[in-house]
Parts: structure tokens; C-alpha cells; sequence
């Protein structure tokens, strides 16, 4: 069960990581985030994602 929560929660950060990505570079700055903070947690996002995926590959690979 665990695995599996961790395995949803990886693809959900990288998910949203990329979104961020994108949303950082395509959309105009309208408020007062600015792009570059959106691309900096949009790269955390997508490297925490990695990495719980990476762990999930190996605990389950024994």
C-alpha cells in the first residue's frame, strides 16, 4: 500500500512540476508570481517526482 501512495504521489509531481514548467515560460506574468518562481518549484516538483520514482523502481524491482 505504501509503494502505491508513493508511486501516485511521484507521478503527481512530476506531473504538476511540468505544468509549472510550461506555465513558467508560456504565460505572462498577471500577478505578482513571478515566471521564475514557477520554473523553480516546477524543477523541484519534477526532481522529487524522480526521485520517488527512481526509489519505488528499486524497492520493487528486489
Amino acid at each position: 500500500m505504501k509503494l502505491n501512495i508513493q508511486l501516485v504521489v511521484a507521478a503527481l509531481l512530476v506531473t504538476v512540476g511540468c505544468g509549472l514548467l510550461v506555465a513558467g515560460f508560456v504565460a505572462a506574468p498577471l500577478g505578482i508570481i513571478h515566471s521564475s518562481v514557477l520554473v523553480a518549484f516546477g524543477e523541484t516538483c519534477t526532481f522529487a517526482g524522480a526521485l520517488f520514482g527512481v526509489d519505488y523502481h528499486y524497492r520493487v524491482r528486489k
